[in-house]
């Protein structure tokens, strides 16, 4: 199996991970909520979530260490992938539409769907768990025995053509940490 790490530091535009006795402009949602980031891997290390390799986000990053989706076309390695692994949350369970785009010019669309990073709860869409961290922080103060979420989420590419970019979802209620291209040639010559 062939993977490729995705650097998204160009992209950040949120600060959702926020070390201990920290302040400043943090907030992965609408209520400034914000994951511990001790609880986390540390920043820029390569960490494995089932079985595929991500760049945990680097911090601090002047524009932060996630992307809140607003549409953003993400340049990735060009090649011939089976499938965009991502690590995100969504502020709410819900999915919408990325589009995939070919070294043709040709733009194919496919689902990403994303669970809710809320305080303990399940798995919407059947995807695994990446990391869950024991507290979750608010504006003055950090809530323990919250457990939120952050999710493995997969889209497959259907096109045999090489892949050169992704374009996120226009959906600011999900937030991408992280992406790594795949391609599966075993599993692509057992179809």
């Amino acid at each position: 199996m062939q993977q490729s790490r995705i650097d998204l530091r160009s992209f950040f535009d949120n600060r959702g991970l926020q070390p201990p006795e920290t302040a400043g402009d943090y907030g992965f949602n609408v209520w400034s909520n914000t994951f511990p980031a001790e609880e986390l891997p540390p920043p820029g290390t390569a960490v494995e979530v089932a079985g595929i390799t991500f760049a945990f986000p680097t911090a601090p990053a002047p524009g932060g260490d996630n992307i809140r989706c607003r549409g953003q076309l993400v340049p990735v390695t060009a090649g011939r992938w089976d499938w965009v692994y991502l690590i995100g949350a969504a502020e709410r369970r819900t999915e919408d539409r990325v589009e995939l785009h070919y070294a043709d010019g040709s733009i194919r669309a496919a689902w990403l769907r994303m669970s809710d990073f809320w305080p303990e709860t399940p798995a919407g869409f059947g995807e695994p768990l990446a990391f869950r961290t024991q507290a979750l922080r608010y504006p003055r103060h950090t809530h323990r025995d919250h457990a939120p979420a952050i999710w493995q989420q997969r889209v497959p590419v259907t096109e045999p053509d090489p892949l050169t970019a992704v374009r996120l979802p226009d959906n600011p209620a999900m937030h991408v940490f992280a992406i790594t291209m795949v391609a599966d040639e075993e599993a692509r010559c057992a179809r």
